[in-house]
C-alpha cells in the first residue's frame, strides 16, 4: 500500500499530509483579522463564498512568524466537514510514501508536540513528518471563531 501526500516545509522540515484532507493549495490572499484569537489563527478569508479560518501552522507549532514570500501557501484542509486553511512556507510535491516507510512517532522532533504527528518517513535522504490534522486542529476554536463567538 502507497499512501500519497502533499508535501510543504515550515521552516528547515519537510511535513505530509493525506491528499484526501487537501482541498486546495492556494497563494497568499489577505485576511480579515479576528479579534481575541490566539496568535496562530490569522483570520479569516473569503474562499470562494466560504468563510474560512487560517491558522499559521509555524506559529501553531512555535516557531518564529516567517516572511510571506511568493512561496508562502494556504492549503486549504477538510477536517469534519468544515474548511480551514494553513499557512505554510511552501508546498511543493505530492509523493507516494509506502506505508512500510512510515515509522511510529519518534519521543521528541524538534518543538513539535508529538501528539500532532502520525510517524515519520525517510525516503531518498529526505525526512517527512506526516502530521495528522485531527490533533493538530482544535476544532471548537475554530467553530467558535467562524461563528463569530
Amino acid at each position: 500500500m502507497v499512501r500519497k501526500m502533499i508535501v510543504f516545509q515550515l521552516k528547515e522540515e519537510e511535513y505530509a499530509v493525506s491528499v484526501q484532507e487537501i482541498g486546495s493549495i492556494e497563494r497568499m490572499v489577505p485576511i480579515t483579522r479576528v479579534p481575541q484569537t490566539p496568535e496562530h489563527v490569522k483570520g479569516v478569508i473569503n474562499l470562494r463564498g466560504v468563510v474560512t479560518p487560517i491558522i499559521d501552522l509555524g506559529l501553531k507549532f512555535g516557531f518564529q512568524e516567517a516572511e510571506i514570500t511568493d512561496a508562502t501557501r494556504i492549503l486549504i484542509v477538510y477536517i469534519n466537514g468544515m474548511e480551514v486553511g494553513l499557512i505554510v512556507d511552501s508546498a511543493n510535491d505530492v509523493m507516494d510514501i509506502p506505508e512500510d516507510m512510515i515509522e511510529p512517532n519518534p519521543e521528541v522532533i524538534g518543538s513539535i508536540d508529538v501528539n500532532y504527528i502520525e510517524g515519520v518517513a525517510k525516503i531518498d535522504n529526505r525526512l517527512f513528518i506526516l502530521l495528522d490534522l485531527h490533533k493538530v486542529l482544535q476544532l471548537e476554536a475554530l467553530e467558535e471563531i467562524v461563528e463569530g463567538k
